[in-house]
């Protein structure tokens, strides 16, 4: 397995989202995906408090129990975990960490991620709150999760102003169907030395192949019968079918040049994709292993939409 930088940490370059842990899958089932992960190399385990409602970081502390020293840890806080628990200020930030070691049942977390800014609340409090988790010992990094230009660059002052640790990642959705953080986030993480984590990279399957244009809905698929889903616009699906055609004329899968594509982006250090069969584990790993050319990258882009303007 093949690693990256992610901030001071070393991180495999496929890293596995835990979002399907305790509300597609039970514990049983998420041990095995775990276990399947290990056993290929992968390091960053990525979860967050409300995932499954906090089954996702209970399985997961369970599945690695006697592993632990071998993986990275990423889980996030901030978002809705019940009345009065969400969000960016001191105390529940506290809260959420001490909430977050206990279902983990680790004394400490590898990366702590800001799931979403949180307007009410000043990035420095939050910053001045998650220095003390760090010299605490119960968190070793911080990160955050859908920032903007301005925010990354808002925080990287409060930290430095205040002689404080600051973010070192930051995990946004990015994948051939959704380019925006190529607008400015990425070139963003290269100033700051900061690393990327693509969220949403296969768009939520569509990216592997599996649907397409006029044949049947793989049955109990994420997307299946989700028709109203963004992924599954028109425009999507004849986007996958000039995709299936570039692949397929190269001996290449779907999942292959999704992954591959992303990494040829230096800021960004893992891709994070989740999975509910031990099978799509093998695929994930084996998909990293194509360099794209030059000339493939042009032709892409001549295929994909435009990046947003600024």
């Amino acid at each position: 397995m093949l690693t990256r930088a992610l901030g001071p940490l070393d991180v495999s370059v496929v890293g596995l989202g835990c979002n399907n842990f305790g509300r597609r899958l039970d514990y049983d089932a998420s041990a095995a995906v775990v276990h399947a992960a290990l056993d290929e190399g992968i390091t960053l385990f990525d979860t967050a408090d409300v995932y499954g409602a906090g089954l996702s970081e209970e399985y997961l502390g369970r599945a690695l129990a006697g592993r632990r020293d071998e993986v990275v840890i990423a889980t996030k806080f901030g978002g809705q975990m019940g009345e009065g628990k969400k969000g960016a200020d001191p105390a529940y930030v506290r809260q959420a960490a001490e909430d977050s070691l206990s279902r983990l049942g680790v004394d400490h977390i590898d990366l702590y991620q800001l799931h979403f800014p949180d307007p009410e609340t000043p990035i420095e409090d939050t910053l001045g709150a998650l220095q003390e988790l760090v010299q605490a010992g119960k968190v070793r990094h911080l990160g955050c999760s859908n920032f903007s230009v301005g925010r990354l660059r808002d925080a990287a002052k409060a930290a430095a102003d205040a002689g404080a640790p600051g973010f070192v990642s930051v995990q946004n959705e990015f994948s051939m169907l959704e380019r925006t953080p190529e607008t400015g986030v990425l070139d963003e993480c290269v100033a700051q030395g900061i690393g990327f984590l693509p969220y949403f990279p296969l768009a939520s399957g569509l990216l592997t192949g599996k649907y397409r244009k006029g044949q049947p809905q793989p049955e109990g698929a994420r997307l299946t019968g989700q028709d109203s889903n963004k992924f599954m616009a028109p425009a999507n699906l004849d986007l996958v079918e000039q995709l299936a055609e570039f692949v397929d004329g190269r001996n290449h899968s779907m999942t292959e040049l999704a992954f591959s594509w992303l990494l040829t982006r230096p800021a960004v250090s893992s891709v994070i994709a989740g999975a509910t069969k031990t099978e799509q584990i093998k695929a994930n790993v084996q998909a990293v292993g194509w360099q794209l050319s030059d000339a493939d990258l042009a032709a892409l882009d001549a295929i994909l939409p435009a990046v947003p303007q600024r």
